[in-house]
């Protein structure tokens, strides 16, 4: 059967585009025209858990040490224990279902299916540049991404800050935009004939076989539809940044940084409503040693230590870690809240999750994860507590978050309804 090559296929999954981007400190001429958005973050080898869940419940839950370096955000996030994804099991291969919550991941013959954002990208990600950004920190090229399309393909991540700089920010010269323009014409026509052999085959297939060439065809229209509209930006003017472009850190040792940078990245993209949506995993798995820029020395993979077998050392350098990674989220809590939009602050109009796949990375459990939820325009609830045994629906955030969105939903993947006891400000 004709088929795309995966690489014309991956390269061109995640363009989606609309109208010009905004500056985010204009003035919007109603309420209801300032946009919402959405960064959805996964950490693959969790938090180290009796470090990161408080004590108590509601507003006045005692923050656990993790917490404490959040307490400045307190009354802008909301901490959940006792939810988890159901039927989403298998250890490490479970951060590719993070925002797709599809069921058993380390199954044979196992399909993923439309995550959160790109759910969201398809309904919004017209009206701006791109539908949605797919980034990374050190992760794995076409093993594991957070985004994946409605036919369960990944959407690969940008791992190098600079070149998200440049996608953002950085106009081609005419010749540079006439060949990109020239690029996209070239891989509409050959999905057209593409799609085209594919339905003279479809009349001389059986049953089963029809479904999925159906599917198949299916992701050919997307496609379709989102090349059409990349050709519409390419001569427009992309947004001026504020800042210069940021320098790659040269290892991966310098995890951290990368991360601060994305983050960074992540927020230059809302400041200029350049999109709506940003992904980001933060892959731990391959890490070697890391460099925390403080006076902490690691003496193992990062890996290795979320495999600590409570020894005594490999916790005192994972805490150590797990404390960079919230040293982060407030600094990037801190530069969202820095920025008004139409008299609120980009954190107001910015819903960031952040959690992980796994409850414990040292059992590889995949039961009551690690999630926070900040800004977004919700009534931050405090420590919103669920049985930590008979976890309750994360899949039930999703929905509660699409309807913040603007996105007309009631249900995604497994959930049963919007998440209980959190409600819209």
């Amino acid at each position: 059967m004709p088929a795309i090559t995966r690489r014309r296929f991956l390269r061109a999954a995640g363009v989606a585009v609309g109208l010009p981007a905004f500056d985010a400190s204009r003035a919007y001429a109603r309420p209801e025209d300032r946009p919402r958005r959405l960064l959805a973050v996964c950490n693959n080898l969790g938090l180290v858990p009796d470090q990161f869940f408080p004590t108590g419940t509601g507003r006045g839950y005692t923050p656990s040490p993790y917490l404490r370096t959040l307490d400045a955000f307190r009354d802008d996030l909301t901490v959940f224990s006792g939810v988890s994804h159901p039927e989403v099991d298998g250890g490490h291969p479970a951060d590719n279902c993070f925002l797709t919550a599809a069921p058993h991941p380390a199954s044979g013959g196992f399909r993923n299916t439309i995550s959160l954002d790109q759910y969201i990208a398809e309904r919004i990600g017209s009206r701006t540049r791109f539908g949605s950004l797919t980034l990374g920190v050190n992760t794995r090229p076409g093993v594991c991404s957070l985004s994946w399309t409605g036919s369960g393909v990944l959407i690969p991540c940008e791992d190098k800050p600079s070149a998200v700089f440049r996608r953002l920010f950085v106009q081609g010269t005419p010749a540079e935009v006439a060949a990109q323009l020239h690029q996209l014409r070239t891989g509409g026509s050959i999905l057209d004939a593409v799609a085209g052999q594919a339905r003279d085959l479809n009349r001389h297939l059986p049953t089963g076989d029809r479904a999925r060439l159906d599917q198949y065809l299916t992701s050919v229209r997307e496609l379709e539809d989102r090349l059409r509209q990349a050709q519409g930006w390419e001569a427009k003017p992309k947004p001026k940044p504020r800042g210069d472009a940021p320098t790659d850190p040269p290892t991966p040792a310098e995890y951290m940084d990368r991360v601060r940078l994305m983050y960074a990245m992540a927020r230059l993209a809302f400041e200029t409503d350049s999109t709506r949506c940003v992904t980001l995993m933060l892959d731990g798995l391959d890490a070697p040693a890391l460099r925390l820029g403080d006076a902490t020395t690691l003496t193992d993979g990062y890996h290795n230590l979320s495999h600590h077998g409570k020894a005594a050392g490999k916790l005192t350098q994972l805490h150590a870690i797990d404390q960079a990674h919230m040293r982060a989220l407030a600094r990037l809590f801190g530069d969202l809240k820095a920025v008004t939009e139409g008299g609120e602050t980009l954190l107001d109009r910015t819903t960031v999750l952040y959690g992980s796949n796994l409850g414990n990375a040292n059992t590889h459990v995949t039961t009551n994860l690690p999630v926070l939820l900040a800004g977004g325009g919700f009534k931050h609830a405090g420590h919103l507590a669920f049985d930590r045994e008979r976890n309750y629906p994360l899949p039930n955030l999703f929905v509660s978050v699409l309807q913040r969105m603007g996105v007309e939903a009631d249900r995604f993947a497994s959930s049963t309804g919007t998440m209980r006891g959190l409600e819209l400000a």
